[in-house]
């Protein structure tokens, strides 16, 4: 049995060589269980072909398991990130609408490697598609790799200040899926759609409030409070953001590969007090091993 408590150690976002992670979906499993993890789900970008390989692993372990993805939103001219929880992941329009924003992927990594070119770096498509575990999914974080990879840069942060991002080499825009797609198609999966760690997006406190009071008018649910990108006092603030709009707050790691996260699977600190976690409304929704169930505490 699984006490669905507010101290509950869950990391509810990662990512596998499904999309941009480095490691299998039985590898995550195996490093969330050795790390303490009680509830743990996989977040793929755009892509739920991990899933049934994460549950099973999750099963075998006897760890606590909800099916996850994290959805490319643009929103006023921005990537935006929205987490859905304890989504049915053969929900047919969620699929459709997973493939619909995957399009256009390659064709835009295309266009970054002739930025890189521009600049004195060849070969970065191929170079990138080495990191590739989906060749739908080729992304920004394939490419920094290739670029540690031949000593462009020392780090993947190097990368992202020297290039990929907007107004450096190689970034290019692409038109993602709407906010009101993204929000439907994980409520009509089932699952909760979560705004993934608010501080990256550099939005202004009036873009940013705009951004909640959309997302909460079209059924979103939640925000991530902790996460690895945020500091002490942003977690302050969405702790406010979520009790100022009446959001669950959720926790994950963002965890993508042993030698570039911040933080490793499961070591994140507590949700701050006064809070409501995304698990206790999500506990009809995690696959327990053995047919044991979920029960909700106070404590």
């Amino acid at each position: 049995m699984l006490t669905l408590s507010p101290s509950l150690n869950a990391d509810l976002h990662c990512h596998s060589v499904v999309s941009d992670g480095t490691q299998t979906p039985e590898w995550l499993a195996e490093r969330a269980h050795a790390n303490g993890v009680q509830l743990w789900a996989l977040t793929d970008h755009d892509e739920v072909g991990g899933i049934d390989r994460a549950a099973a692993a999750a099963a075998a372990l006897g760890l606590p398991f909800l099916a996850g993805v994290e959805i490319s939103v643009t929103w006023a001219d921005k990537t935006v990130h929205i987490v859905g929880l304890g989504i049915d992941h053969t929900q047919p329009a969620l699929i459709e609408g997973l493939r619909r924003t995957r399009g256009g992927r390659e064709e835009r990594a295309r266009e970054m490697a002739r930025q890189l070119e521009q600049v004195g770096i060849p070969g970065a498509f191929e170079g990138a598609l080495r990191y590739v575990g989906n060749p739908d999914l080729i992304s920004r974080s394939h490419f920094a790799r290739y670029l540690v990879e031949i000593g462009a840069c020392a780090d993947i942060g190097e990368v992202f200040r020297r290039f990929l991002t907007e107004g450096k080499p190689g970034f290019v825009p692409h038109r993602w899926a709407t906010l009101e797609q993204a929000v439907g198609w994980i409520r009509d999966a089932g699952g909760m759609a979560i705004i993934a760690h608010p501080a990256r997006y550099g939005f202004t406190p009036q873009q940013e409030h705009a951004l909640f009071s959309s997302f909460c008018q079209l059924g979103g649910q939640g925000v991530e409070v902790v996460t690895c990108s945020h500091t002490a006092e942003e977690v302050e603030v969405y702790h406010r953001m979520a009790l100022d709009f009446g959001l669950y707050a959720s926790r994950g790691s963002d965890f993508h590969s042993p030698g570039e996260s911040r933080l490793d699977l499961g070591l994140l600190p507590p949700l701050p007090s006064g809070l409501t976690p995304v698990w206790e409304h999500l506990g009809h929704r995690v696959r327990m091993p053995d047919g044991a169930s979920a029960t909700l505490s106070s404590t």
